[in-house]
């Protein structure tokens, strides 16, 4: 395993010079005593030295965080993870203690002896000093970690919203509620019988239309109830131009798929594509256990450049990538399109 260096900023070392001057005043003030502030001879070198030494420890122990937080990243390892850096940290902090405390009796200069009572006092100092250190540090991390995850958040949020707004928008077509108005004012003047079931079957499609957004998952069962209602009103409109075949494994209807799917699917092939009673538009609708297979011929219309057919396939693309990260597949060649749609076990997770 590779282990990453800290990368440090100008902020951290800015810190690090905020923080180790008053350790360095407050170590050598311990074992020179007054003496430390009156004599230059003592002042100027081992404030240099010390704060060496606390820069080393500073590097040292960014080094030792760094190693634990790789090999432990785990949320679950957070509390043993914090003990082991403190622990090392600790230990350091005697090391360096020790070093200065006993490197001082070299120079017989500063007519200095080992202050055991010192070093003991400056050694618990410095061990309440790394628990507390540490402990805010850590805060902090999860502070920013806990804000970066409310940004990451928000985003999905709106980015759902702005899905959810496309759906709507794209499911009460006004195209096709006129059209299905103009078949039945059709129907009302040949046939008043098919025109009660044609209205009846209309307004089921339009009050699934309108409740679809309210979840996010509906059982293959009830989306295919409602597409039945939806075919219905093509075939009276379209007639024998278009052909749609259902058949769906009886296991996989109670799994679970965006509301409306099925309907974007149909909608984006009748429109991109050419169809007439001598060439019908045909739609294969089936399942696998894993997906649901929509196929369809393709002969495609000639279509503007500014128009947009592809908003409600990509808009249900990122739904499926919202909800559960997953992938819609969509394969073309030139006689026919094939989309498969992930479905869904239940509402924590993929089958």
């Amino acid at each position: 395993m590779t282990i990453r260096l800290p990368q440090y900023s100008g902020k951290d070392y800015l810190v690090l010079a905020i923080v180790i001057l008053p350790f360095t005043l407050a170590l050598n003030s311990i074992i020179f005593g007054a003496r430390y502030f009156t004599t230059g001879i003592i002042f100027l070198p081992t404030t240099i030295i010390s704060a060496l030494l606390f820069s080393i420890e500073f590097i040292l122990c960014g080094f030792i965080a760094a190693s634990l937080k790789q090999r432990m990243p785990n949320e679950v390892q957070t509390p043993w993870r914090l003990f082991l850096m403190i622990m090392c940290f600790i230990a350091l902090s005697g090391v360096f203690l020790l070093t200065a405390f006993h490197g001082y009796e070299i120079f017989s200069a500063y007519n200095y002896s080992f202050n055991e009572k010192g070093f003991i006092w400056a050694y618990v100092s410095m061990a309440i000093i790394n628990i507390f250190i540490t402990l805010l540090i850590e805060g902090i991390y999860r502070y920013n970690n806990w804000r970066e995850n409310l940004k990451e958040t928000e985003t999905i949020k709106k980015a759902f919203t702005q899905s959810q707004l496309l759906g709507l928008k794209s499911q009460v077509n006004p195209h096709f509620l006129f059209n299905s108005l103009n078949t039945l004012s059709s129907l009302i003047s040949e046939d008043e019988e098919q025109a009660e079931e044609f209205l009846n079957e209309m307004s089921k499609v339009y009050r699934y239309m309108l409740r679809g957004d309210d979840e996010q998952l509906v059982p293959l069962q009830t989306e295919l109830k409602f597409i039945t209602s939806y075919i219905y009103l093509l075939e009276k409109r379209f007639g024998q131009s278009l052909q749609v075949k259902i058949n769906i494994q009886e296991e996989d209807k109670q799994k679970l798929i965006p509301p409306l799917s099925l309907q974007v699917l149909i909608e984006n092939a009748f429109n991109q594509n050419v169809m007439s009673k001598a060439d019908p538009l045909l739609i294969d609708i089936c399942s696998n256990g894993r997906e649901v297979l929509v196929c369809n011929t393709r002969k495609p219309k000639m279509i503007s450049n500014d128009m947009d057919i592809e908003s409600g396939l990509d808009n249900l693309v990122t739904k499926y990538r919202l909800l559960n990260d997953a992938t819609v597949t969509i394969r073309d060649d030139e006689k026919q399109r094939s989309i498969l749609l992930p479905l869904i076990e239940n509402k924590g997770g993929l089958v």
